[in-house]
């Protein structure tokens, strides 16, 4: 009964968190809906919170460091994202609400409360950073895919790091422009017209040039090309790894299927390019 006891309290901890939780992410909200939407959601949390009160006799402080967390996640990442976070912890919630129905039948409307969550929250995700997410995967993957190949030939083709490095950043900026102008003219043929043609080329260029600086950085801060060339591909992974979580969670589909298709086509692209440096400078005889 211990056990189920403090079970119950957790989850009244929780509870009185979330409240906390959405009714600042509701003031960040600019839709009017949206907005609405999450207060009615935080004001259900707190009736959740208010119920279990009434069973422990105690009063639970929210986790502070939980709220700001979200909060922070929101301002960087977007709403979307925040929100997919909060809901898989409804998820979670709804096993410990099965397992105390038989005891406090009453909980059985609060769990319903928690299923309807989830479509509320899917019907108000509207966030501008997944509008772009199309833009981003444009800048982010186009520079994946050419420049391990690139750096991995060139490290094979000349085996010094800072004509590599150099080299590289002289492209990838000459390149993000290209892409940025590749975007913009893709957002103006959309039929649809949900994206800004000069906020798409943005968020195309600026995702190819970041990514990257991030690749050549290891040529830049060692001399060992074969070192450089281990960090370029760790940080490849890296990239990938993040930016399909990210969009796992703001879309709520299988990381584990967009991870490996990334991976595969990145990495098997430098291997390609690894063949084809040795051979050039095996042929030319190119020595730097």
């Amino acid at each position: 009964m211990k056990d189920v006891t403090q079970k119950i309290f957790s989850q009244q901890q929780n509870e009185i968190t979330e409240y906390h939780t959405y009714l600042e992410l509701s003031r960040m909200a600019k839709d009017e809906h949206n907005r609405k939407t999450l207060m009615r959601i935080a004001e259900q949390e707190r009736g959740h919170y208010q119920f279990w009160k009434k069973i422990t006799g105690k009063d639970a402080q929210p986790r502070q460091r939980k709220i700001r967390w979200h909060i922070l996640l929101a301002k960087i990442f977007g709403l979307s994202f925040s929100l997919r976070l909060l809901e898989r912890g409804e998820t979670r919630a709804q096993a410990f609400y099965e397992s105390v129905t038989d005891v406090y039948p009453e909980a059985e409307a609060i769990r319903e409360d928690e299923m309807k969550h989830e479509q509320e929250l899917i019907e108000i995700l509207n966030d501008e950073r997944l509008k772009y997410a199309g833009a981003i995967v444009l800048g982010l993957n186009d520079a994946l895919v050419e420049f391990t190949g690139t750096l991995a030939g060139l490290t094979f083709a000349f085996g010094n790091n800072l004509i590599v490095g150099t080299t590289g950043l002289v492209m990838g900026v000459a390149a993000s422009l290209s892409m940025a102008a590749s975007g913009y003219l893709a957002s103006r043929e959309d039929d649809y017209g949900e994206t800004n043609p000069i906020t798409s080329a943005i968020y195309t260029g600026v995702a190819y040039l970041l990514t990257v600086a991030f690749l050549v950085f290891p040529y830049l801060i060692q001399s060992d090309p074969y070192i450089a060339l281990t960090g370029m591909l760790l940080t490849t992974i890296l990239i990938i790894a993040g930016y399909t979580f990210y969009i796992s969670v703001a879309k709520n589909i299988s990381f584990s299927r967009r991870f490996w298709e990334m991976a595969l086509i990145s990495m098997g692209v430098a291997a390609i390019s690894f063949g084809i440096g040795t051979l050039v400078k095996v042929v030319f005889g190119v020595d730097v």
